[in-house]
């Protein structure tokens, strides 16, 4: 059988392992009824909706033709390494930090991931971010985030 769209093909696989993943996974724990569902119920069925959505996009690759094969691309190592070090990045300095400061940096760094930076766009998204975080987090949910560096504070 000749694989006519290699995403679909490969996206399909992957989603039916992370589906069975979790719902096998999910067997661990006590299922319940339809009544009371228990801690099971809710992950074992989007597991295997998952898995059947991912048999619906392998099955689809194997049958339908896409203009050119639709090849899979070389993996973009840049962003990702960039993308994956604001993140650590964010981890390490928050509890130093603080938000206000670490927030915007990762907003940054982040933003350097894609070929289409601008300074005056990130600026605006690091300040509506920020202030949503805030908002959020602080005020709504009261967590104990730090907000200023710890010699500020």
């Amino acid at each position: 059988m000749k694989i006519k769209s290699e995403k679909d093909f490969w996206s399909g696989l992957m989603f039916i392992v992370i589906g069975l993943a979790f719902a096998w996974g999910a067997t661990n724990y006590n299922f319940g009824s339809a009544a009371r569902p228990g801690p099971a119920y809710f992950p074992f069925g989007l597991g295997i909706l998952l898995a059947l959505l991912g048999g619906v996009v392998l099955l689809k690759s194997l049958t339908l033709e896409v203009r050119g094969g639709d090849k899979i691309e070389p993996w973009p190592w840049k962003p990702w390494v960039i993308i994956l070090g604001a993140v650590v990045m964010f981890g390490l300095m928050l509890p130093r930090v603080g938000m206000v400061i670490t927030l915007p940096l990762l907003i940054a760094v982040a933003s350097l991931a894609s070929g289409e930076f601008r300074l005056k766009e990130v600026l605006i998204n690091a300040a509506v971010l920020t202030l949503g975080c805030w908002l959020v987090f602080i005020k709504g949910l009261n967590l104990t985030i730090p907000l200023w560096p710890t010699f500020l504070a």
